[in-house]
């Protein structure tokens, strides 16, 4: 009987413990409902630790033109109008009160002469919007998160998997789970559940992800009946560090830029204003002095086209590559080196400013930034696309189930600004948590079902009994992800087309049916292989899910570029492409027109233009 299985019983269960999952329990817990959290790895060790640059909010403090109206109009312009307006618009609303809060709660930011919070330039942002704490913002939120939401009676669960989410009739009932070091299995029963499980970028070889980053969450919420939407734009970040090997991917913050870092190709040309897209032709200086100037917070010039979008930056590094003008090891170089000839002890003044980027390239790849280029180059980095929520509440299509911050989607559009994820996790986290419990409070209890959960013990274990059976010759789970991961990059990458992606679905079929066969050996504890083989029923749903959508997408627009519809097309630019699990199993796709913007948002948009 399922019920032999340890069972915990919370009001609401938060998935996922980085910045939107924190937020979310903290809120939750605020109104009196028990929350429950579960997360991969250890409390603390989240993915959001890894970002770097900052939070963007439209607080003014550097320059006080800017205003919720123009970080609006930048998050839409950035997303390229097919973003979620009513969470483009919550967000830059929002987005300063929650930073506030943040400080309040011990968040130590740096501070401007006049000792209010700093906030820097960032690509895509028309003024300097970022709250920071150096170059480690995402630490200091993760922290603060953590320290505030212990006092709440939240019960952590560290280092646990969920493998399905249980369902009483249509609506959710809770998840069903295991232990990573002892492999028991778990039942968590919940009126309402939380998904805060971030990324996807472990789907792709070179990834700035974590290895958590294996699209648990959205194929949690699929495999349930959550509708997914936006899958085909996926951000590749222009800058992750690509040399030596070992290093692949990690990320290289655009911060770099911010502080005055310059992209040169192999002959030392900046090639970045080679290609100013005629949208932002207005807003971008025409010469490196006035670039120059802007970094340093000059109020009259315009940005440097190294602070462009991160879609555009990553292909114009692609096109350096493929023309033979890259660096040594297929990249280009970033340099922060240069500004030594505009400033005195430049040295000091990037270790300040930087210092955890000076510290990795030291430590990883034995450079000193301060006196030479990094080698970068484009890596997998954030998915636009996700589970599908409503804009207010954040509960998705399957009653009770809600997700935040990378995972969901609708916010960023075809692509995300930097600074917005952070801010993202804190707007949405906090509307989740909100909602989980008022939704908690409002609806009955919920009935676990037996045989679900036996099904979903007997799926867990196959692996187990491939791997006992007499002459097997079945694949690791590995080997799959190696194979997966490499397919990702080569043929649903930074630049696609339709025959590649054909190919790609053919594959992940023949992928599927191997996965479901892969054998693990040994027992439940500390297996990483049955960890893996586990992720593998992630991975390839959304891979499928990506891959499906950007075919369905003919034309380019922000992180997705068609090379055989390398234009904007009129027509898709009213859509967006959903994505549901079929009566028979299938992934089913359609396309739906995006609400029309109210008038007053539209005017917003139409001034900020100008």
């Amino acid at each position: 009987m399922a019920t032999s299985y340890e069972t915990f019983e919370y009001d609401v269960l938060v998935i996922g413990a980085g910045g939107a999952g924190l937020r979310a329990a903290i809120e939750a817990s605020a109104a009196g409902v028990s929350v429950g959290l579960v997360c991969k790895s250890l409390l603390g060790k989240a993915h959001t630790v890894m970002a770097e640059g900052g939070m963007a909010a439209a607080m003014g403090n550097v320059d006080d033109r800017d205003s919720w109206k123009v970080h609006f109009a930048d998050t839409m312009r950035g997303g390229q109008y097919v973003n979620n307006w009513r969470m483009a618009e919550l967000h830059a609303k929002e987005a300063p009160s929650r930073v506030h809060e943040l400080e309040a709660w011990g968040a130590v930011f740096d501070r401007t002469k006049e000792g209010k919070i700093s906030q820097r330039n960032f690509g895509g942002h028309r003024y300097p919007r970022l709250a920071h704490v150096g170059d480690r913002t995402g630490l200091e939120m993760i922290r603060t998160l953590q320290d505030h939401g212990i006092h709440q009676g939240i019960t952590v669960h560290m280092e646990w998997t969920i493998v399905t989410l249980l369902k009483d009739g249509d609506r959710i009932a809770g998840a069903f789970g295991y232990d990573r070091e002892r492999g028991r299995f778990k039942i968590f029963k919940a009126k309402a559940v939380v998904i805060a499980s971030g990324g996807l970028g472990r789907a792709f070889k070179i990834t700035s992800n974590s290895w958590e980053g294996t699209g648990d969450g959205h194929s949690l919420a699929y495999h349930a009946g959550a509708e997914l939407v936006d899958m085909e734009f996926i951000q590749f970040h222009p800058t992750g560090m690509i040399w030596p090997p070992s290093v692949q991917g990690i990320l290289v913050t655009e911060s770099v830029r911010g502080e005055g870092g310059v992209l040169r190709n192999k002959d030392g040309k900046r090639f970045m204003y080679d290609d100013i897209p005629d949208n932002y032709k207005s807003q971008t200086s025409t010469d490196p002095e006035e670039g120059w100037r802007y970094t340093q917070n000059d109020k009259n010039a315009r940005r440097p086209p190294e602070l462009l979008t991160r879609d555009h930056v990553a292909r114009c590094i692609n096109r350096e590559v493929k023309a033979g003008r890259g660096s040594p090891h297929g990249g280009v170089f970033l340099d922060i080196s240069w500004i030594k000839e505009k400033i005195p002890n430049a040295p000091e003044h990037i270790k300040k400013k930087l210092p955890s980027m000076y510290h990795q390239f030291m430590q990883l790849a034995n450079l000193d930034i301060t006196k030479e280029p990094m080698e970068v180059g484009p890596t997998t980095h954030y998915a636009m696309g996700g589970v599908r929520v409503n804009g207010d509440t954040q509960m998705s299509s399957v009653p009770g189930l809600f997700a935040a911050g990378e995972c969901a989607a609708g916010l960023h559009g075809a692509n995300r600004l930097g600074g917005n994820s952070l801010s993202d996790l804190l707007v949405f986290g906090k509307r989740a948590g909100e909602f989980a419990a008022k939704y908690a409070k409002e609806n009955p209890n919920v009935q676990l079902n037996d045989a679900q959960i036996e099904e979903a013990a007997k799926h867990a274990l196959e692996p187990f009994e491939h791997g006992a059976a007499e002459g097997g010759s079945a694949d690791g789970p590995y080997q799959v992800q190696h194979e997966l991961q490499n397919m990702m990059q080569d043929l649903v990458g930074i630049v696609r087309r339709e025959d590649e992606m054909q190919k790609a679905l053919e594959n992940l079929q023949k992928m599927k049916e191997r996965a479901s066969k892969v054998a693990v050996y040994g027992h439940r504890e500390y297996n990483p292989g049955w960890h893996t083989a586990l992720d593998l029923k992630h991975l390839l749903t959304i891979s499928e899910a990506t891959t499906l959508a950007a075919l369905e997408r003919k034309e380019s627009r922000g992180g997705h570029f068609r090379e055989d519809f390398p234009d904007k097309s009129t027509e898709d630019a009213k859509m967006n492409i959903v994505l549901k699990k079929g009566p028979d199993g299938k992934m089913q796709l359609r396309r739906e027109p995006i609400p029309p913007m109210p008038e007053e948002l539209k005017q917003v948009i139409e001034e900020m233009s100008k």
